[in-house]
């Protein structure tokens, strides 16, 4: 054999094993994210007995509501010993207050998705074809919030919402949500990668902004309107701050909230309860997953 062949067949073996650790690694973090979510799938079908002998140690309390110490260890277990779906019974069809906060969900989720998205093209577009120092000075404005946490920022929409009568109403999660940077920061990069031929050879054919917007950069922004939309509903699916603060009225919040004043007594129902929850989120992700993959990968650019 010779020196030429050897060095290749080196170096195959090197990548080889390079991609093999690569993907002992890669397993490892999977089972190690996916643990949780299987163990909550797998322990809403146990019934309530079953539970409480293999993670009561965790969720004993003594007569005054505290911690005791049980010496006893913890049993992880994946698979029940009997399939029950009592828990389910009691959440769907028992305990409307469940579904009642899920719905709550749905109505505060939803159209913050769907007018922050709306806003934010209307925004990107303008912040793409604008020219001058005012136009940038405003898009850096828009940077510096979407880097400020929300926590920073909840003091402030506490006090407009509360100077705009809000509190207590829907509205003082909707406004704040629709006019997110966020997605506007997002879409705006990507906008900025359009080559100006396409907007050229449209203007030569006649074409007017409205028609630049609609049939070019909308079209064009697909994928990361997908990854965009994704983002945002997982992100204000899981809010728990937001109506705290704003809404003093434990009817109007969301399940997110709801999940963690589960009596300790509730833990099955708890599991079921998360299970179901878990669902939108993951048929969201599972239908969009093509193009936000697509949306991380081009970073804002047009796929040749």
């Amino acid at each position: 054999m010779s020196k030429k062949h050897a060095t290749i067949s080196a170096r195959k073996k090197k990548e080889l094993i390079k991609i093999g650790l690569i993907t002992i690694v890669a397993a490892v973090f999977a089972v190690i994210f996916l643990t949780p979510i299987v163990l909550t799938i797998t322990n809403s079908f146990m019934s309530q007995t079953e539970i409480n002998a293999n993670y009561g140690a965790i969720f004993a309390r003594n007569d005054k509501g505290g911690k005791i110490f049980i010496s006893e260890a913890v049993h992880l277990k994946f698979f029940p010993d009997m399939v029950s779906f009592s828990q389910y019974i009691t959440v769907l069809f028992k305990s409307p207050e469940y579904l009642f906060k899920f719905w709550n969900s749905v109505i505060l989720v939803a159209p913050i998705v769907v007018f922050q998205l709306l806003v934010a093209l209307f925004a990107a577009y303008g912040f793409t074809r604008a020219k001058g120092k005012l136009k940038e000075i405003v898009f850096f404005s828009y940077i510096i919030l979407m880097l400020m946490p929300y926590q920073v920022t909840l003091v402030p929409n506490y006090l407009v919402s509360k100077w705009l009568h809000l509190i207590d109403t829907r509205w003082a999660i909707w406004l704040p949500g629709i006019a997110s940077p966020f997605a506007v920061y997002l879409l705006t990069k990507f906008m900025r990668r359009i080559p100006t031929s396409y907007i050229e050879a449209a203007q030569i054919d006649g074409a007017g902004e409205w028609q630049i917007f609609r049939k070019i950069c909308v079209p064009l922004c697909k994928s990361c309107l997908y990854s965009v939309a994704i983002l945002v509903f997982i992100d204000y699916w899981n809010m728990v701050e937001q109506p705290l603060i704003l809404l003093s009225d434990t009817e109007m919040h969301p399940l997110s909230v709801f999940l963690s004043q589960i009596n300790t007594g509730e833990t099955g129902l708890a599991f079921a309860v998360a299970t179901i929850y878990m669902i939108p989120g993951l048929l969201v992700f599972l239908y969009g997953e093509d193009y936000l993959v697509e949306g991380i990968m081009y970073q804002g650019g047009i796929k040749g």
